[in-house]
């Protein structure tokens, strides 16, 4: 290694702490969803190598191989158009972005070399790439990459093309610099870059098929090696990865185990190291596997019921209220959530909601004690007849569907005789939920995972444009109300603005506003929880990526 290659090399080492706190990036996608989108892959096995290393055998275990059991499992790898975690989990080990997150919620260069250049108005950024990286076929990564990756997503129409769309142009200077122009100022622009991994444009062009369900190929410390999808993911180190650190694994082997008791049999057995997403009903017993042990760390997320405002009696706030009187909130997270999550009373996780300064304490005001006889008149008041036929439509999750059944039997206790809940797959889930039809719900519970910024947790679920509208927002807030209108046009305010002071104040009246006339009860979020086994070392739980295999802050390694 030359001088200037130990230069190089430190460098990028050191340029991992300089946006601390800044906020952090990633993908915005409905939480614990195992299906992003229509699409249904058929099952793949193709090794997708792209050098001379052999196939593994599925299932073999290499010295040094971690096995970890997901809940879902994964659909596709192309970041371009994967908009669920179960693939998103597999796909970031294998792909970088100009940016990504240190062991908080603070942005750090990947591919990008520093800090980017910012203009006064907020419109302009300029960032400067390496030139050492390579993809997984020895390409290098060039900015023609990086253009085409953050371009694709609008211009493929994907279900990722809100997070890019603020993006006009994007500019090309020499061998290492990219200037993107934006549409408005966009206060959480550092977030999007972050989000975008790099795809190879010239590769993936000539078979997104291919790319998406048998060979991807990005420029990360792991390499995609096979799949079939419902059994198992298994990617391996890359030998001659371009940076730093070099991953201790040689192998990663994905399992989705979707029953939690089954998940948790198979770390007490040594059958998985690593196992996701405990259940409240479990944490003792994972805790009293003598050889493991539970890591955690609240998420970036929101969990929510929801009113259809567009169709049916929840259309009128005074009959959601009612719906609030039929609930407390408070005992079902404390029943069928705790200790896997924490009652959130916004939209906002708690992190979000410290950093801004968001008036917390007057928002936990508003939702009510359940209260039937108050629920009750105000029924009458809006004359709801008691033969009304109530359709609640939960995704298949346990805590979620407790939530919906909590609802439904507090409309049994105000004198409601037909009252469903119906439990659907997630492919069913996701075209009824967004219709805004009576005859599809009434209500439905959701999540959402998004970045650590207003934006994320506000545009996507309360914004009335062309693509949050029957998209990602299946409430439709505001088809019958000027206040809901009025609350939607400040989210889209404050989406357009760089100043923190004003979006901090468009977000407090439009959420203010958003909770009195409820149209989500805000519920909970998840930490994101692992059982670990002892000998696993330097797992990391992660906010918003799930978990950190390897990275500048840690890198993980197996000694049985």
């Amino acid at each position: 290694m030359t001088n200037d290659d130990v230069n190089r090399v430190f460098d990028r080492m050191n340029r991992r702490s300089f946006l601390a706190g800044a906020g952090a990036a990633g993908a915005t996608a409905l939480a614990g969803c195992s299906s992003g989108g229509d699409s249904t892959p058929t099952d793949s096995s193709g090794d997708g190598n792209t050098d001379s290393t052999p196939t593994s055998q599925p299932g073999a275990s290499p010295s040094n191989t971690l096995n970890l059991a997901q809940v879902k499992s994964p659909i596709e790898f192309d970041p371009i158009i994967l908009n669920d975690v179960p693939s998103d989990q597999v796909a970031i080990q294998m792909f970088e972005g100009l940016y990504t997150y240190d062991s908080g919620t603070g942005i750090v260069p990947e591919l990008a070399t520093g800090e980017p250049t910012v203009s006064e108005d907020g419109t302009t950024y300029e960032v400067t790439m390496t030139t050492d990286a390579t993809f997984h076929n020895g390409e290098p990564v060039t900015p023609e990459d990086v253009k085409y990756s953050f371009e694709a997503p609008v211009a493929e129409d994907t279900e990722n093309a809100s997070t890019f769309n603020m993006i006009d142009t994007i500019e090309i200077s020499g061998e290492d610099t990219l200037t993107f122009n934006l549409k408005y100022p966009y206060g959480p622009f550092m977030n999007t870059l972050a989000a975008g991994r790099i795809v190879p444009k010239e590769y993936r062009e000539n078979n997104k098929k291919a790319f998406n369900t048998s060979a991807p190929i990005g420029s990360g410390p792991f390499k995609f090696d096979s799949w079939q999808e419902g059994s198992y993911v298994d990617l391996l180190r890359y030998e001659d990865y371009w940076g730093e650190p070099m991953a201790n694994l040689e192998k990663i082997h994905f399992t989705p185990v979707t029953e939690a008791t089954t998940r948790v049999t198979t770390l007490r057995n040594g059958e998985n190291d690593v196992i996701e997403q405990i259940p409240p009903k479990l944490y003792s017993t994972v805790r009293n596997i003598e050889d493991a042990s539970i890591d955690e760390v609240p998420g970036i997320g929101y969990f929510y019921l929801a009113f259809n405002c567009k169709e049916g009696p929840t259309s009128d706030p005074k009959v959601r209220e009612a719906i609030d009187y039929c609930v407390n909130m408070d005992e079902a997270v404390s029943n069928y959530v705790e200790p896997t999550g924490i009652r959130q009373y916004s939209p906002f996780p708690a992190s979000i909601t410290k950093e801004w300064g968001f008036p917390i304490d007057e928002w936990k005001q508003i939702p009510h004690d359940k209260n039937i006889e108050e629920a009750k008149a105000l029924f009458d008041e809006a004359g709801v007849p008691t033969d009304y036929s109530w359709k609640i439509i939960v995704p298949p999750d346990d805590k979620r569907e407790q939530i919906g059944i909590s609802v439904g039997n507090g409309l049994k206790e105000a004198g409601f005789r037909n009252v469903s809940v119906q439990r659907l797959d997630w492919g069913a889930f996701l075209e009824k939920y967004k219709t805004g039809n009576e005859s599809d719900y009434n209500m439905y519970t959701l999540g959402w995972s998004g970045t650590p910024d207003p934006d994320a947790f506000t545009y996507y679920m309360f914004g009335r444009t062309k693509d949050t509208l029957g998209v990602t927002n299946g409430s439709y807030y505001g088809a019958n109300s000027e206040r809901g209108k009025q609350a939607a046009k400040k989210i889209v305010q404050a989406r357009e603005s760089a100043d923190r002071a004003e979006r901090k104040q468009l977000y407090t009246e439009a959420v203010t506003t958003i909770l009195e006339d409820r149209a989500h009860l805000p519920a909970y979020n998840l930490k994101n929880s692992f059982g670990v086994k002892n000998y696993v070392n330097d797992f990391m739980s992660h906010p918003v990526d799930s978990f950190h295999i390897t990275t500048g802050h840690n890198n993980v390694s197996v000694d049985k």
